[in-house]
Formats: structure tokens, sequence, C-alpha cells
């Protein structure tokens, strides 16, 4: 356990979607869990009750709307509801993981905007900043009128390829939408970019073309933000090995890993996945392949930073 934080007007509250991180965030700040209850009446409704006062403090409350995602969503919500109605002085999310972000426009005809939807809700329910972790589009940002610190996963996961020490990489992006997220990390690990340039007829489904950029005899190290049923990684994957890559690893911020993710992933061409714990990884997702990062450094240091209003864009440069 670290020192104790000096200030106790500062709380930190987790919902269910990844208490350990919650835990593993407080434990680095110094200070204690806050003490609240949620539970859910008989036909589901869920119920929240907060066991401490947190009258003029500085709430921050660990929640990613990770599946199950309505009902991590709907704590959320209640949870900010509890906190305004018991006079906190501020309420801060911590959204390590952001859901619904990938519906993020109208891509076609008669589409909602799910991921405005859901910072009008949480507006709305009463937060007034809002800390994440790589939103899937970074003008998510601007669909909320309060504060929102998005923090970056790159720094994070190139250290991790630096420690490794491979040779002769070259970092590809699994699409177009993916090349910023991409030279980041190839800046970090001063190494070439290339991209996977491919077509998706539908949702999930992917269809790889062909490959932008020198990958012949490389150490390929694909990153994207999120990967849910890994289709996109696996084909992008198999198909820099057959165009003459010499081994392929991946990483990621955010380790959705729906369906069929897991048996994709442990039947791929990628030798190791790397993510963060954005999202915790449940027991059938603990396979040899998948190496978890922690992102509680990081969110430790940012909410200290936010409570000490000190600049939060320094973790990142």
């Amino acid at each position: 356990m670290s020192t104790a934080y000096k200030d106790s007007s500062l709380k930190v509250f987790t919902l269910n979607s990844n208490p350990k991180l919650a835990e593993e965030i407080a434990e680095q700040i110094g200070t204690e869990l806050g003490k609240c209850s949620v539970t859910s009446f008989s036909d589901g409704e869920i119920q929240i009750n907060i066991e401490e006062s947190i009258r003029g403090c500085d709430v921050y409350v660990v929640q990613s709307t990770s599946a199950p995602v309505n009902q991590h969503m709907m704590e959320l919500l209640i949870m900010i509801d509890a906190l305004k109605r018991a006079s906190a002085k501020s309420i801060n999310i911590v959204m390590p993981y952001y859901g619904y972000a990938r519906q993020d426009r109208k891509a076609r005809a008669r589409e909602p905007i799910t991921a405005k939807l859901v910072s009008d809700l949480i507006q709305a329910a009463g937060a007034t900043r809002v800390i994440s972790l790589d939103l899937h589009a970074p003008q998510i940002q601007g669909f909320f009128n309060i504060p929102v610190d998005q923090l970056v996963g790159v720094p994070i996961l190139s250290e991790y390829w630096r420690e490794k020490g491979l040779e002769d990489i070259v970092v590809v992006s699994p699409d177009h939408g993916g090349v910023t997220r991409a030279r980041q990390l190839a800046d970090r690990l001063k190494a070439p970019i290339a991209i996977i340039d491919k077509r998706r007829p539908r949702p999930n489904v992917s269809e790889v073309m062909n490959i932008v950029g020198n990958i012949e005899g490389k150490t390929a190290i694909l990153i994207d933000d999120i990967i849910d049923t890994a289709g996109t990684i696996t084909l992008g994957a198999n198909a820099l090995v057959e165009n003459g890559a010499k081994e392929v690893y991946a990483c990621c911020t955010h380790p959705v890993l729906s369906g069929p993710a897991i048996e994709r992933i442990q039947n791929s061409k990628i030798k190791e996945l790397v993510v963060t714990n954005s999202i915790p990884l449940t027991e059938e997702k603990q396979i040899d392949k998948i190496i978890p990062l922690s992102v509680a450094p990081l969110i430790s240091e940012a909410i200290i930073r936010v409570h000490e209003m000190q600049s939060v864009s320094i973790l990142f440069d």
C-alpha cells in the first residue's frame, strides 16, 4: 500500500464492471475504495446504497461500460443520481472503456448516434467530468458539454514492445481509420508503418484486400483500439504472414473479445496479443497468447492531477 493520500475529500468508488482495476487505482492514489452496495430487486431493477457521507467531496466513479453494457450503463446513471442527491461537490466518471462509442455518426440513413445519446444520459444524470481511455472516435469528446480528459494507451503498449526488444519492426494499422494510432506507436518505436486496405461488407465482417507498405521479412505489430470479434485483427495477421511478414504480434487498448474472438486469436498467426485491463478478462479469456497490462498507474495519476488542478496532457506528451 502506498502512503495515504493527503486529501480526504477525494473519494474513489467502483461499480460492478471492473472492481479489480478500481482497487488498484485506489491503492495507487493511497485511499480506500468508498463504501457502496450495488444490488438488484427481484425483477432486475438496480438498487444502489452509498454507505458513507460524501457531502462536499470530489468523487471518482470507476465504471467501464463493457458487457453487459446496458446493465453497467444503468448502474452508472443510478450511481450519478445517488451522488448528486447526496451533495457530492463533483462527480467525475472514470470510464476506461466507453461503450456504444462505435456508433458515433450516421453511417447510413435512419441510424442512431448512440455515442451522443450516452453522453447526453451521463450529463443529464449529473456528472461533472469524464475521464476516459482511447475513445473510439476523438469527436466523442465534443458530444459532452462538460470536461472530458482522454487518456491514451499507446505509451503503455509501446513500453512493453520496447522492453521485449523485437527487431526489424513494422507497425501495422488494420484499416485506414487507425493510421494515426499506428503512427503514434511507430514514432515511439522508431519504426515504419504499413496499412491493411480492406473493405467491410457489413458490421463485424471484414474482408482483407491488400497491404500498403513494406512488410517483407519484418516483425509486424498490429495495433487497434478495440478488438471485438477479432475478425479484423486475425484476418489481418494471416494476410501479413501470407505477404511475407516474419512474425505477427498484436495489441489493443480495449479487449472486448466477444463471440468467436478467443478461438480466432488462438488459431491465428498472432504470437502475442497485448491488451490493457480497461475491460477485465474473464477466466475463459485468459489464454497464454493474451498479455494484460495495467492502466491503473496512468488513471490514478490522472485522477490526482485533475484533483490537484494540474495538467493531464503531460501524461502522454
